[in-house]
């Protein structure tokens, strides 16, 4: 049975534009459009294929596993899931992790014995894997989405090192910022440990020594990304410029500032990584790299049907781009 992969292979697109074009989800060129339409012709896909495969003996259902109430963006990413669900005419059914390894594990094992088709997953940074090797075991249609794993899933998430190089070069080429503070996410997730890589190689480039008294802990929440802005502030030489490694973090910083009474950008400029809606309303407004939740949830929902019809194929990993959003608060007008 042909595939979207196939499609995508024979138009010589990325499966994400075959998904913009079957679901509308982003405008696509008139002749890009042309082209995956001839593709799906001539290997002969039908879009509906794929329902038609999940009504013989399936819920109808798909099981969403993230931690979403204490993060806008995982909220958005869910709403995103949800939007792609109902186009294809499946339900959802959601359950919060907390981020929680144990959590994790009793969530993916509870959606499992609600028998829905598949699951999708933004992974703890569980070291044992406890809920990815459930899935595993128990050969469970599933789809990483935001953060990735070296096991072989299906997954879906945003370029973070080069992502994060462009945002801290923008502070060094454009403002000219040599001292600036790293605010981390959670130990043992990916999108930690490539953010951090991606603000190491943006100092390598413009030939700044790295120093890890710079790069602090934000667990990915408010009050420790504070208490890190902080440390960073108590420094005898403290940062000209910060970067928060997500939304809430980034928050936590401003908020640490602010308390210290500390202008942004005048005395210290400001960046993260994440757009949330009330970005644009801050004073200063916040220059921040913005992930592209709608296709994430979008190709995330494709991805698992995909796997749902046909368990065999090879796992399919795709990293989508970001897009600098530059603000107030780095110091632009």
């Amino acid at each position: 049975m042909a595939t979207m992969e196939d499609v995508a292979r024979a138009a010589d697109v990325s499966l994400s534009t075959v998904s913009h074009v079957l679901n509308g989800t982003r405008k696509v060129s008139p002749k890009t459009v042309a082209a995956v339409n001839a593709a799906m012709q001539q290997i002969g896909y039908v879009p509906n294929m794929l329902a038609r495969a999940l009504a013989g003996s399936s819920s109808g259902t798909i099981g969403v596993a993230i931690s979403a109430f204490t993060n806008h963006y995982f909220s958005e990413t869910v709403r995103a899931i949800e939007a792609a669900c109902t186009r294809h005419g499946l339900m959802m059914l959601f359950s919060d992790t907390h981020d929680d390894p144990a959590q994790e594990l009793k969530v993916v094992q509870n959606l499992h014995q609600r028998r829905v088709d598949g699951i999708v997953l933004a992974p703890s940074g569980d070291p044992d894997n406890l809920a990815l090797n459930y899935l595993s075991s128990n050969k469970i249609a599933s789809v990483l989405v935001d953060r990735m794993s070296p096991l072989p899933f299906d997954q879906v998430g945003v370029e973070n090192i080069e992502a994060t190089a462009q945002l801290v070069s923008h502070l060094i080429t454009v403002h000219g910022h040599r001292r600036i503070g790293f605010i981390a996410g959670a130990v043992g997730l990916s999108t930690t440990n490539e953010r951090v890589e991606g603000y190491r190689l943006a100092l390598e480039r413009a030939g700044i020594k790295f120093d890890p008294a710079l790069v602090r802990p934000g667990d990915s929440n408010l009050a420790r990304s504070g208490a890190a802005t902080r440390e960073l502030l108590q420094l005898d030489q403290r940062p000209t410029a910060i970067v928060a490694g997500n939304n809430l973090m980034t928050i936590g910083t401003m908020h640490a500032l602010r308390d210290a009474h500390i202008a942004v950008p005048q005395e210290v400029a400001l960046a993260g990584f994440d757009d949330f809606d009330w970005a644009d309303y801050f004073s200063p407004r916040l220059t921040v790299m913005a992930q592209p939740l709608e296709e994430l949830g979008s190709m995330a929902v494709d991805l698992l049907i995909e796997r749902i019809a046909n368990p065999g194929r090879e796992q399919h990993v795709s990293r989508l781009a970001p897009t600098l959003r530059v603000r107030n608060s780095c110091g632009c007008a």
